[in-house]
């Protein structure tokens, strides 16, 4: 049921919603109180619970007081008599009250034609507690001031307000909702035509069932209405439950048509009609609410497929569509820019050829991925196997599509190129990796340098390592100042260069702290080295600022790698080794013990 206002609120509403009201009960009462008590057709708390269920709260108790007073009064002119008026009108407003309530509580804004959860939450208050509660009152009314025993008044309530309900409350919420100006708005002539044309046939079918067949043929109505539904939907189905009413139930009042052949009075034949349209209802509406949801979301589909291609078809990034079985089936224009091939040509092709081969285990890990995992995105960069020149990376995000059940049927994918962010990439790991005033490597790019090397060691190669301390350094830097201290040490690197190998690396570890590592060297020539160094480097005095020439030594410490577990054993081993340097008179070499 929609719960929020869908007909126009006026302060003449719920007057003019008791007149209706008025007329229905007593034309129930009038024509369908075959035993004396209660009516067995009631249609006037249909009425009432469209109201409810499409109108705001607030706008409640004006219409309830104006039904009340119209149900006690046709109870009194037409009914019961006076005594049983103001009873039979609280039960009444009682019925309809506790559906409202029910399906407000447990259906909050479903729309009744549109959705099956709130038509079934209105079918089970309607037949469970609104009917169980408010027809033992009623039929206790009616035991006390009229012949017929509780039993049968309570059998006559139940059917006749639950299979009225059951036909025409779904029938009004529409028209209150405005469903026939909104059908009538939206649809073409032709599907107009079609609509008059089917319910027109299905009148004449129904008139022939009722009036003509000297067989009882009720069931041949079924096949119309389900077709009626499939091509007119909720309105139809409302339609032509309707016809059926106005035509079947005037056929029956009058004893035509094919249940006058049971046996029985005519309020049994009224409650037998009454229950061949609510099967007929409860047929047609949940199809209709049912079709009327493929509709929606085949809607949703076509505008979610047009936004789709739109991007696809004009966005920079590659769009794939892949199969289970890791076959393309889609590939946006921007293949051609992107990876530099055709569209068409990916179309059959297997996604892994687009990635050089040293990549395709991680990508096609992480299409397994995607297909394992339904709802996660999973990320992987790659080198594209067929590329433009200067294209060496692209990233890929791909998730899995899945089906009503949750069950992948393939994947969908962007690839954009990621050549400018990993040069980016680089560029920043290779400008965090030089100490930014001497150019030489940085403490953390210098001691993984140092552990990749004692790994190549390990398997059999020689390396050493050279731990530099400048001499008197800090002398530098009280006499002349902090800045003249940069110039020496970029200075001292800049000396110590030209005797390094390609292979060789510096790196600051601290303040005037160096270390060197020799690669493919043993200590005899790791020593030579360094005494070449230390000529270099006093022999060529650093000219500062002011223009004074600062003659730079080195005291050095020299460790071979291999009997060392680790890069700090290395580095404590030469830092012992630089201590007795410096304890020798500086501007000296030591090996490590």
């Amino acid at each position: 049921m929609q719960t929020s206002l869908r007909h126009p609120s006026s302060p003449l509403a719920p007057f003019a919603l008791g007149c209706v009201y008025f007329l229905m009960a007593s034309a129930a009462l009038v024509s369908s109180r075959f035993e004396g008590g209660l009516a067995f057709i009631w249609g006037a708390n249909a009425l009432l619970m469209a109201y409810l269920l499409t109108s705001r709260t607030s706008d409640w108790p004006g219409v309830l007081i104006a039904c009340a007073v119209a149900s006690a009064l046709s109870t009194a002119l037409w009914g019961m008599g006076l005594s049983a008026a103001v009873p039979m009108a609280c039960v009444n407003l009682l019925e309809a009250l506790i559906v409202a309530l029910i399906c407000r509580r447990f259906a909050p804004g479903g729309k009744f034609a549109g959705s099956m959860q709130p038509l079934f939450v209105f079918v089970l208050a309607l037949c469970g507690p609104a009917n169980l509660i408010a027809g033992a009152a009623a039929a206790s009314v009616a035991s006390t001031v009229t012949d017929v025993p509780f039993g049968a008044s309570l059998l006559q309530w139940y059917t006749g307000h639950v299979l009225g309900g059951l036909t025409c409350t779904p029938i009004l919420i529409m028209l209150m909702q405005g469903e026939l100006r909104r059908w009538f708005g939206q649809t073409s002539r032709r599907a107009k035509w079609e609509a008059m044309c089917l319910l027109l046939m299905f009148a004449l079918a129904t008139a022939y069932v009722f009036y003509i067949a000297r067989f009882p043929m009720l069931f041949a109505l079924l096949l119309p209405m389900v077709a009626i539904v499939f091509r007119i939907g909720n309105l139809g189905a409302a339609a032509s439950v309707m016809i059926l009413a106005i035509v079947g139930g005037m056929a029956t009042l009058t004893g035509h048509g094919p249940l006058h052949m049971i046996p029985g009075t005519l309020g049994e034949r009224m409650q037998y009609f009454q229950l061949f349209l609510a099967f007929s209802f409860l047929l047609s509406m949940p199809i209709a609410a049912e079709l009327n949801s493929r509709r929606r979301l085949f809607q949703m589909l076509q505008e979610s497929e047009a936004r789709y291609r739109a991007i696809a078809e004009n966005s920079g990034d590659v769009v794939l569509n892949i199969s289970v079985a890791g076959i393309i089936e889609y590939a946006s224009p921007a293949v051609a820019e992107q990876i530099g091939c055709a569209p068409e040509l990916l179309v059959g092709q297997d996604a892994a050829d687009l990635v050089d081969p040293k990549d395709r285990d991680q990508m096609v890990a992480a299409l397994h991925r995607a297909l394992a995992q339904p709802g996660d995105v999973q990320t992987v960069e790659f080198r594209p196997f067929i590329s433009d020149e200067g294209r060496e990376w692209c990233e890929m995000l791909v998730r899995a599509v899945v089906d009503e059940r949750g069950m992948p049927t393939g994947l969908v994918s962007t690839i954009r190129d990621m050549s400018r962010h990993k040069a980016r990439q680089r560029a920043l790991q290779q400008a965090a990796a030089l100490d930014s005033l001497t150019g030489a490597d940085t403490r953390r790019a210098f001691l993984e340098k140092l552990e990749e090397e004692m790994s190549r060691v390990r398997r059999g190669g020689r390396a050493c390592l050279l731990l530099i301390d400048i001499d008197h350094f800090k002398a530098v830097n009280d006499c002349h100042g902090h800045g003249a201290g940069d110039r020496v040490l970029a200075g001292f690197v800049e000396r110590l260069r030209p005797g390094l190998r390609g292979v060789d690396s510096i790196g600051r570890l601290g303040g005037e702290e160096f270390a060197i590592l020799l690669s493919g060297t043993d200590v005899e020539r790791a020593s030579m080295i360094c005494e070449r160094l230390r000529e270099m480097v006093s022999t060529h005095p650093v000219r500062i600022d002011s223009g004074e020439m600062i003659r730079v030594t080195f005291s050095a410490g020299l460790v071979s790698l291999g009997s060392q577990s680790d890069g700090q054993a290395v580095l404590d081993a030469a830092d012992k080794a630089l201590y007795n340097a410096k304890h020798s008179g500086r501007n000296c070499l030591r090996l490590a013990a």
